[in-house]
């Protein structure tokens, strides 16, 4: 390419990273997966790195993913909440160990490993033992106060032992039983149901009567810090512990390990018993347990050097195309879905499938009668990804 068609790419790449943000993080209307939006992302990165006279401030790469709707007040984190880097792969994980500890200059290092909620997350201010006030992540630096609807999720304790001023950092999630029955209703009372429980969650959390929220019957898990008054907390193991005594939920599946091969092991033990859990994990977390080490580490502009999060792989399986219906929705747009033979993935039973438009109809080459290969992670709604052509007989149509 040469400088002029880079720059067009840079732009285009650009606008694709700010239009999936503003679907993700305000619209909790996702179209594409985690991974497929991190790959325009390295790809912009790689150029904006390699051709650094286009990289300008207001870049997404610069920036962390912003859920501000201005229909709350905006507050400032008192420490910025950043968003984690992600590894797709066991490879992308070692070389995040690799770069640890060549930061650290020490090649024998402790992590914490905990399970990755797929949720909505939260800042909570808590001052001489109160809690003062519930922030979203917002744009990292300023966050929207939920706290009225933030007192009405049990899991929250509006007061705590502690008395000094410290940020306590967490997930809002939909537990999927609750999240099943809230789709029920939704479908009863004739409103588009919502993709998953993660998107159910920061819709709910924001809604503008806290009485409404707590119908939602939402959960929290916390484990993290922002500020602190003092450095009193060396370790994030022992954090974990003193959220605990403090009344705050943790997960309780979480392991210190000192290698690779631990951390692997961890995660590979997990990943197939998530859907047995009664609430949404995409991945773990893999963080330098020290918190010395953490600040001498330090960060980007948008992730933290000192943790990471191991992404799942989506769950792919095979079935039918039966045919394909086209819904309009509440604002008259129409949209493609696919009517599946019925198959289980994710812990669920799925008979419906995406297809967005008929470009991505054309783009995948159907038929009805295909047998199609679909995925169905936490971040979207079952989605076909390929066709099986080996598996066409000629009883197809178009």
């Amino acid at each position: 390419m040469n400088k002029l068609e880079i720059k067009s790419r840079i732009n285009e790449l650009k606008k694709q990273l700010n239009h999936h943000n503003y679907l993700y993080y305000v619209k909790n209307q996702p179209e594409i997966s985690d991974y497929e939006f991190d790959q325009l992302m390295r790809e912009l990165q790689e150029l904006e790195n390699k051709y650094p006279e286009f990289a300008l401030p207001d870049s997404p790469t610069q920036r962390v993913g912003s859920d501000i709707t201005n229909e709350f007040e905006s507050i400032p984190h008192i420490v910025p909440m950043q968003s984690l880097s992600n590894a797709y792969s066991f490879k992308e994980l070692k070389d995040f160990l690799l770069r640890v500890e060549k930061g650290l200059g020490i090649s024998s290092l402790e992590y914490v490993v905990e399970q990755k909620i797929d949720g909505v997350s939260i800042n909570l201010l808590y001052e001489n033992g109160v809690l003062v006030h519930a922030l979203t992540r917002g744009d990292g630096t300023v966050g929207e106060n939920i706290t009225k609807n933030a007192k009405t999720i049990r899991d929250i304790p509006l007061s705590i032992k502690y008395r000094k001023r410290i940020e306590i950092r967490g997930e809002i999630y939909l537990a999927r039983d609750e999240f099943n029955k809230l789709n029920e209703q939704r479908q009863k009372a004739g409103n588009e149901p919502f993709a998953n429980p993660r998107n159910a969650a920061a819709g709910s959390i924001k809604l503008k009567y806290s009485k409404d929220t707590a119908k939602r019957h939402l959960n929290a898990i916390f484990y993290g810090m922002g500020f602190t008054e003092e450095n009193e907390f060396s370790y994030q193991y022992e954090f974990l512990q003193f959220l605990k005594n403090q009344g705050f939920p943790t997960n309780q599946n979480v392991k210190k390990c000192s290698s690779f091969d631990e951390i692997k092991s961890f995660c590979n033990e997990w990943e197939p018993k998530r859907f047995d859990l009664p609430f949404d994990i995409d991945g773990m977390v893999i963080k330098v347990n020290r918190f010395d080490y953490q600040k001498k580490l330090g960060s980007t502009a948008k992730s933290p050097r000192w943790a990471i999060a191991y992404k799942f792989k989506a769950e792919e399986v095979i079935t039918k195309l039966n045919r394909i219906e086209f819904q309009v929705g509440r604002t008259g747009a129409i949209t493609p879905v696919a009517k599946l033979t019925p198959v289980r993935i994710s812990g669920s039973t799925v008979s419906n499938a995406t297809l967005h438009n008929e470009d991505e109809i054309k783009r995948l080459q159907l038929k009805i009668g295909d047998y199609v290969k679909v995925v169905k992670s936490g971040e979207i709604i079952p989605k076909i990804i390929g066709v099986v052509f080996d598996k066409r007989d000629g009883t197809e149509k178009d």
